[in-house]
């Protein structure tokens, strides 16, 4: 799958799965991608052949029960900060990975057998709300895809922010989010280290997966202009005002323009 293709596709018609091979294949065109397809078709082949648990927290044991269990996939505790822990084959193959890695694998899962689940965007870290009879069930995929309540859940909220989250709603992401997070933890990586190239390349590959997103293409510019490509910069410019409504952005995106077009002169 390419990633232009991916930015054309409806958002519930993603395949997490095959996108997320894809930004893999993007950074290691070796990566053994025919493994993690076989290792998600093997689960979702037994959760096919068991009597389906009706209730979310049925179903969420069962989906930690193959993930976590049988596959041993959890969180990267000893080395979060390793770029392959944001690599869907990667994290399949090495058994650990970064919360949004691994909830992918958990929405997908339950997605392939006709549960409903969704995954959770919260301060610095991502949980599984998986549906069925009864309440939803939360799982943290993290932490061996152990169940959770909504009180800790909203801790786990209150430790990674600093504004007060008790009573907010926690934010269900759309693929494309799920995608662009697990980009933007390679990309923040990379602006640690000072790689800016990296972070432009990964920025370019956002913006292809998620064009309709104006604070991508933003930073994109920012990168481009950074690395001196004003051509480039101009161009992502363009698309961001192609695909926002806001008229105080759209006045904030024509003076970036403008000063661009100073700078050249």
């Amino acid at each position: 799958m390419e990633l232009n293709a991916i930015g054309l596709l409806d958002d519930a018609d993603i395949d997490l799965v095959e996108a997320g091979i894809a930004l893999s294949l993007a950074d290691r065109p070796d990566a053994d991608a025919a493994r993690l397809r076989r290792l998600v078709s093997g689960w979702a082949v037994t959760l096919n052949r068991d009597t389906a648990p009706p209730s979310g927290g049925g179903r969420a044991l069962r989906l930690a029960g193959l993930i976590a269990g049988d596959a041993g996939l959890t969180g990267a505790t000893d080395d979060y900060d390793h770029p392959d822990n944001a690599d869907l084959v990667a994290v399949a193959a090495r058994g650990r990975g970064l919360p949004v890695a691994l909830s992918i694998l958990y929405v997908a899962l339950a997605r392939r057998v006709g549960w409903r689940a969704e995954a959770l965007n919260l301060p610095g870290h991502v949980l599984v709300e998986v549906h069925g009879q009864g309440e939803p069930a939360l799982i943290d995929p993290f932490e061996h895809g152990i169940g959770i309540t909504r009180a800790r859940a909203r801790d786990i909220a209150r430790h990674g922010s600093s504004g007060d989250t008790a009573a907010a709603p926690f934010q269900r992401m759309s693929n494309r989010q799920l995608l662009v997070r697990l980009m933007t933890n390679q990309a923040s990586r990379a602006r640690a280290a000072s790689d800016a190239a990296r972070a432009r390349t990964l920025y370019e590959r956002m913006t292809a997966v998620a064009p309709r997103m104006p604070a991508l293409w933003w930073e994109r510019a920012r990168l481009e202009q950074l690395a001196g490509d004003n051509a480039a910069a101009r161009s992502s410019l363009t698309a961001m005002l192609e695909t926002t409504h806001e008229p105080a952005l759209a006045r904030r995106i024509h003076a970036a323009l403008a000063a661009l077009a100073r700078s050249n002169t």
